[in-house]
């Protein structure tokens, strides 16, 4: 099979390392890829922006798929165009409807109340609101939750542990601190708990369940400090066992297919489930429309199965009939990330020591190649990934990959997996 991979960042390095192994495939292009892409694949000066540009390069390179790795082209609907300017491709990625599930949080939250889906209570105000949203601040127990409405780059939810401070991140919130995402911003009750991640491989009929993760989100150890894109992550999850992960699949995974179902909404990609784990009991954090990252950096050296044969059975019904294939070891993924992030940091610092890293895999995020070097260009620069018996085992050997991997400001969370 010939197919497009549609992203840069450390989750589409992650997604092309697995599908190179598979004998399906004969050739692999991403667009626009990194330095570590480039080793597996042919990176591509396609605009993935402009919907017409890529489905003139799929036509012209008779691509028979196309991934959709981040969730801003699937929100903008680049799966729609595709679809109906070429409908033979399969297409591994919802179109603007379902990433609605993901591109707002309002809409997210008003789906699960309809069908439901256990999640926090809320509401949803905007600068109009803004003294009901301060009334409805009041009413809640500290910590506070604050959601922007739409993609903030996984910055967009804050925590605010006084009513003051939440008080103030509400006013900056309304007033564009996330610019048009937190126009609309959604409070949550505080839900307690450890946090885990749901991979939903599905069809919008059928389904598989992918391996079980838990990221880091915060950026100082100990959970300290802003929120993240995510700076470590491990699978399996011990409490993700049978028990719970039948509770997710009956009160969430199906509850959520049979709602897509019932709004008329197809779906055929991946469904990320962020939930927390509340006295046993499965909530949902958030919907995302497509794999998680840091967590595909975790999950996909777990999968033994064939992932372009995965992919297919999406679309010629049997999906649910393949039998996942995952390996017994435990994993754990340590982030290396560039100084200052995930506030202000500067790009175009040299890599070395990479070529010592024998014992982890190293997938790239922000990192680019100039002048026969490698560079940071991004805030998350590589993503550490090692096997292990134990994921505590496994995270020591990413960490310690990490300590001979060098860059001017470069620095990691020495907690994951604690």
């Amino acid at each position: 099979m010939r197919i497009l991979l549609i992203g840069s960042g450390g989750r589409e390095h992650a997604i092309a390392w697995k599908l190179k192994q598979s004998p399906l495939l004969t050739e692999l292009y991403i667009a626009p890829g990194n330095a570590g892409t480039a080793q597996v694949g042919t990176n591509v000066e396609v605009d993935v922006a402009k919907h017409e540009e890529v489905a003139s390069f799929c036509e012209s390179e008779k691509i028979d798929m196309v991934i959709v790795g981040p969730e801003i082209p699937l929100v903008a609907g680049l799966c729609d165009h595709l679809s109906a300017k070429l409908p033979s491709i399969k297409l591994v990625g919802p179109g603007a409807a379902g990433a609605q599930l993901e591109g707002s949080k309002a809409f997210s939250k008003a789906f699960m109340a309809e069908f439901g889906i256990p999640t926090a209570a809320y509401q949803t105000f905007t600068s109009e609101s803004i003294e009901a949203a301060k009334e409805f601040l009041r009413k809640l127990e500290p910590p506070y939750v604050l959601k922007a409405d739409g993609l903030a780059a996984g910055k967009g939810v804050v925590i605010p542990h006084t009513l003051a401070e939440a008080e103030k991140e509400l006013d900056e919130m309304l007033s564009g601190k996330f610019g048009e995402a937190s126009a609309k911003v959604v409070i949550e009750e505080f839900l307690t708990g450890p946090e885990f991640s749901v991979f939903v491989l599905t069809n919008g009929e059928d389904y598989q369940l992918l391996p079980v993760a838990r990221d880091y989100k915060r950026v100082g150890e100990g959970d300290t400090g802003p929120n993240t894109g995510g700076m470590g992550a491990v699978s399996p999850v011990p409490f993700a066992d049978k028990y719970m992960m039948a509770k997710v699949r009956e009160r969430i995974v199906e509850p959520t297919l049979n709602g897509l179902r019932t709004r008329g909404i197809p779906y055929t990609g991946i469904i990320f489930l962020g939930l927390i784990n509340v006295d046993e009991e499965p909530y949902v954090i958030e919907y995302n429309c497509r794999l998680g990252d840091p967590e595909t950096e975790v999950i996909m050296p777990r999968i033994t199965s064939d992932l372009v044969h995965l992919f297919n059975s999406m679309f010629d019904g049997t999906l649910s009939q393949n039998q996942l294939s995952v390996d017994s070891r435990a994993a754990a993924t340590v982030v290396m990330a560039s100084g200052g992030y995930p506030s202000k940091y500067e790009k175009g610092k040299v890599i070395s020591g990479l070529d010592e890293v024998k014992d982890s895999i190293p997938f790239h995020a922000g990192v680019a190649e100039q002048n026969g070097s490698l560079v940071t260009n991004g805030g998350r620069v590589l993503m550490l990934t090692s096997y292990g018996l134990t994921y505590m085992e496994a995270a020591e050997m990413s960490k310690r990959s990490a300590t001979k991997v060098n860059f001017e400001g470069g620095f990691f969370r020495k907690d994951i997996g604690k």
